[in-house]
């Protein structure tokens, strides 16, 4: 087992790469990152070691307590490093910029870690003098170099451009598949095609163009980039080195940036160019949404007869918790709260009857689509350890319950989508069966591996071990969650394969789409297999991935409609919380980009999770902080990202609760009971009353919903200025993250109108010689319409 000790004293010195000391690398080509809590565990770029003589290094700008391991993209074994074993993470405290150092002589063998002050030089970051280096020029979403923009369907010829002052000697456009498979630690390009660019004349005096075209005839998600040679010397034309949240690869795309080409060509940051089956469709229905996002059993207690009452209801082998009012905070274990040793046992009673008694409220919010997490019989409050597909949770209702709750939200206009994982089950389930609740054949009778089970193939059994944790495989090592084999073809027909599949059930019974849990965690042929069955079974059915990466890969036409845009939400509530616009930019055109137009329209742009705290907890009011100028500045800022929200492209989404300032930290404090006034909470009422406005204003006006978002008008430090177009429809909306007010001046779009009407009930505004001067008021902005 490999072990890592720390030393916070500082680095060792750097030693130069003609030491004598210095040897090759003892992993070879194996990257090594930091993987912890300031990435969510994933291998980034950002976090990437270099070899450099001796050890590993990594300069690294963090504050803060964190929790980490050194390891590979894939998580081996021998390459894994944590503190004294593999298992146990490793924990520091940072403060500012540091550079680790990493020393490590195999594969499996001890490695010693230390923390000191930046002091490692990247070699291969030494600025480019060269002027006809430094001239070149590409930007991706400029039609001089990029032409079409975007993702295109299967078949598109792609025209290309660079531009550079005379002395480039040549310029090969690399084109390369991207590898499509499992999660983003899966990440490999395999060079396709060199296509050579031709030398001509640049309309630019002084400048030479080069130019040359690409037929796309296989969907994808390609990488590409230009291999530029001057003077003998190699140049990497390509990817800024942008971040983008969740995301391994850096790089927002736009105007590239040139550097020494590296010997290892897997660290060129490479554009991406999504090729999409030609007959891409998502439901009509879907840039049309807006979501209500419900955690089931902290929405509404609308039957008390179903609740689980402790020493009744059980949690695997042990007892549950009933809180005993509605107004309360999940409980923690360890923390003082009375609560408890277990996690997710405790109850407040919401259910199925609670959603349809409070369906009216949903429609005059003005939403017409709820996303619920799991209902499906299963041990703990958030039901993700499904215990049984096919029935509906005893303390949320029955399947009749279920069929009530669709037909009734129909009448009103409202679809229901439900959530399920078909990654794994819970081990106390009527498949698994650990504990002995259900009747005897589970593939774990006994808390044994049990082979003789109908249902042993839709795991990795191992009864050789004698450990019984050790005779089966939980999903990221938990055991409560045994992880499905979704090679099985058994599991396959029984989740989609036949017309009376899982899927195709609960379609009948009234769900209008899916939300599939851990998406990037199942293989991407399953995903192909199970669109195609649910496409046939219901066309207009919603697919929803949950991915919080850049999600190109799922909207190439062959699996996902739609994804949870957690890119959208960390960016914007970065953004609206003092941000700078730039890197909002960034992250949003990266998706306008690399997303298909119908994907792009019907994205599920949300604020608060139930994974990640809420928004009015990034914006500073934390727990029960009853500070009037904390609480004040904490909604304004989300007034503003509402404000976003609700006018950009995609389904704006909102999570139960938000909506009347409803606070929670993270997990599971982001899971309070709605504050219902009839069960002693205290709802913002005005609050509510904003969000009713603004949905209003998004459902009066299709070209929020539809409209074609146009490259940013304007991008200031605090404000951002956006143009959407639909037909003879246009929107021109502006928004400002200062504390005060700001005045912008924008020139109006080609073929826009000059006279434009305040969607929000505010002045209207006329252009003077195209251009069009805004006051945008402190934390918040404007929505103009026009045609």
């Amino acid at each position: 087992m490999s072990l890592i000790s720390s030393a916070l004293s500082g680095a060792a010195p750097l030693a130069s790469a003609a030491d004598a000391r210095c040897t090759p690398a003892p992993l070879g080509t194996t990257e090594l990152y930091v993987r912890g809590t300031m990435n969510n565990w994933g291998a980034m770029d950002d976090y990437a070691f270099q070899y450099q003589c001796d050890a590993y290094y990594l300069n690294i700008d963090l504050k803060g307590r964190h929790e980490f391991k050194v390891a590979d993209a894939a998580w081996t074994d021998a390459t894994t490093f944590g503190n004294g074993s593999h298992t146990v993470n490793h924990v520091m405290v940072f403060d500012g910029e540091h550079t680790l150092r990493l020393q490590v002589t195999g594969a499996g063998k001890p490695a010693t870690l230390t923390l000191g002050p930046r002091s490692f030089v990247d070699p291969h970051a030494a600025p480019i003098t060269n002027p006809v280096a430094l001239s070149l020029r590409f930007d991706s979403r400029n039609a001089a170099h990029k032409k079409p923009f975007g993702a295109a369907p299967k078949g598109s010829q792609i025209d290309f451009s660079v531009t550079a002052l005379p002395g480039v000697s040549k310029v090969t456009l690399v084109i390369e598949r991207r590898r499509l498979e499992g999660n983003q630690e899966v990440l490999e390009y395999t060079e396709a095609q060199r296509v050579p660019l031709k030398r001509g004349a640049s309309t630019k005096a002084g400048e030479e163009r080069f130019t040359a075209s690409h037929r796309f005839d296989e969907i994808g998600v390609w990488g590409y980039w230009f291999d530029v040679e001057i003077d003998g010397r190699h140049y990497a034309l390509q990817n800024n080195r942008d971040t983008i949240h969740w995301t391994r690869e850096r790089g927002s795309m736009g105007a590239a940036t040139v550097e020494r080409q590296p010997e290892a060509l897997r660290r060129v940051r490479r554009f991406r160019q999504t090729i999409h089956a030609a007959d891409f469709k998502v439901p009509e229905w879907a840039a049309d949404v807006v979501w209500y996002y419900i955690f089931p059993e902290r929405f509404r207690n609308g039957d008390k007869r179903n609740d689980p009452q402790p020493g009744v209801a059980r949690y695997q082998n042990k007892a549950v918790e009933k809180h005993p009012s509605w107004i309360g905070k999940p409980y923690v274990p360890g923390s003082g709260d009375g609560s408890d040793d277990t996690y997710n046992n405790d109850f407040f009673g919401g259910d199925l009857e609670g959603i349809i008694q409070k369906l009216d409220y949903i429609r005059e919010l003005g939403a017409n689509t709820i996303y619920m997490t799991p209902v499906f019989r299963a041990a703990s409050n958030h039901k993700y350890d499904t215990a049984d597909y096919h029935q509906i949770d005893p303390a949320f209702g029955s399947n009749a319950d279920f069929e009530r709750l669709c037909a009734e939200a129909a009448k009103r206009g409202i679809r229901v989508v439900p959530d399920t994982s078909l990654n794994h089950v819970g081990s106390d389930s009527v498949y698994f069966n650990r504990f002995g609740n259900f009747p005897a054949g589970g593939a774990f009778d006994g808390a044994r591996a049990n082979t003789a089970s109908r249902w042993a193939d839709w795991f990795s059994l191992d009864p050789s071990q004698a450990n019984p944790d050790l005779q089966y495989k939980g999903w990221v090592g938990v055991k409560d969650l045994p992880e499905i084999n979704k090679q099985s073809p058994d599991f396959r027909k029984f989740a989609y394969g036949a017309k009376t599949g899982l899927m195709q059930t609960w379609l009948d019974r009234g769900a209008s789409g899916w939300r599939m849990d851990v998406a990037p965690w199942v293989p991407d042929d399953f995903w192909r297999e199970w669109r195609a069955a649910i496409k046939a079974h219901k066309p207009d059915a919603l697919t929803v991935a949950e991915t919080w990466f850049d999600s190109s890969k799922y909207f190439l036409g062959d699996s996902f409609d739609s994804t949870m845009n957690y890119i959208f939400r960390n960016a914007l509530l970065e953004w609206a919380n003092g941000g700078e616009s730039r890197a909002l930019v960034a992250n949003l055109e990266l998706m306008r980009e690399a997303y298909p137009p119908q994907a792009f329209h019907a994205l599920m742009n949300l604020l608060s999770s139930h994974d990640q705290a809420r928004s009015v907890h990034h914006f500073g009011w934390h727990q029960d902080n009853d500070d009037a100028a904390v609480v004040r500045t904490a909604k304004q800022k989300q007034s503003l990202a509402w404000l976003f929200q609700m006018s950009y492209p995609g389904a704006p989404t909102i999570y139960y609760g938000d909506e009347v300032g409803l606070a929670g930290g993270d997990d599971p404090d982001n899971r309070r009971p709605y504050p219902w006034a009839d069960e002693g909470g205290q709802p913002d009422l005005a609050l509510l009353a904003q969000m009713k406005q603004l949905t209003t204003m998004r459902h009066a006006h299709p070209v929020l919903r539809r409209g074609t978002l146009l490259a940013p008008l304007q991008v200031g430090t605090h404000t951002l200025v956006l143009g959407r177009q639909l037909g003879k429809d246009w929107a021109i909306t502006a928004f400002n993250n200062a504390d005060h007010a700001i005045d912008v001046q924008v020139d109006v779009p080609a073929g826009a109108p000059q006279a434009w009407k305040d969607a929000l009930g505010g002045a209207a505004v006329k252009a003077r010689n195209g251009q069009l001067t805004l006051t945008l008021p402190a934390r918040f902005g404007v929505v103009l319409t026009g045609r």
